[in-house]
């Protein structure tokens, strides 16, 4: 079976991207796998990033901050995960992929108190795996073969799932059963903007 390779992208390829990858190895089905990258990497893997997915049960092996010119293959779908809120410049990836973004705030730049920051850094996780686990639960096989609809619903996902998460809260309010529903939203939209279309 031919695998679909995801790639999460961002600046440093420390924390978020690095969470991203992590999180969708751990959780994808056979036939995909996700890998990371930085335009500008850091060189290094953020020690709180490594020290929550451990926490959370996810092998950090093997798993460094690397450059975007050295993809050891190519992807097939390309998520920025830099935020346009905090005035970052998502890199571009060129090339025919199915392209989306899903911007989450660096906890790489929190301040305050260990607590706040690790706070940081489990928000981030938090809302990644949420609209991950959203990503895995659409109908992959029927969407490997389907671009345009799998931009749409990767589209959503980035500005829908776990939107809101943390609205006013400092930790999640939507549980699985919220989750279940947030993607049969998503994939109900996906079908009404198709039926539209004819």
């Amino acid at each position: 079976m031919t695998k679909s390779n995801v790639l999460f992208l961002c600046t440093g390829n420390s924390c978020r991207s690095i969470l991203a990858e992590a999180t969708f190895n751990h959780l994808a089905p056979a036939g995909w796998m996700a890998m990371s990258a930085g335009s500008h990497p850091t060189g290094q893997v953020h020690p709180r990033s490594l020290a929550l997915l451990a926490s959370e049960g996810i092998s950090t092996e093997g798993y460094r901050s690397k450059s975007w010119d050295n993809l050891p293959l190519t992807p097939d779908v390309v998520i920025t995960v830099c935020s346009n809120a905090a005035g970052e410049t998502c890199p571009a990836y060129l090339g025919r992929v199915v392209r989306s973004h899903w911007g989450v705030e660096d906890p790489a730049h929190a301040t305050g108190s260990d607590a706040e920051v690790d706070a940081a850094f489990m928000k981030a996780y938090r809302i990644l795996r949420a609209r991950i686990e959203a990503f895995l639960a659409l109908p992959l096989a029927e969407l490997k073969n389907d671009p345009a609809r799998l931009k749409a619903e990767l589209d959503w996902i980035g500005t829908s799932v776990s939107k809101e998460l943390f609205e006013g809260t400092s930790t999640p309010v939507l549980g699985a059963a919220g989750l279940e529903a947030d993607v049969r939203r998503a994939g109900h939209t996906a079908t009404l903007a198709g039926s539209s279309k004819g």
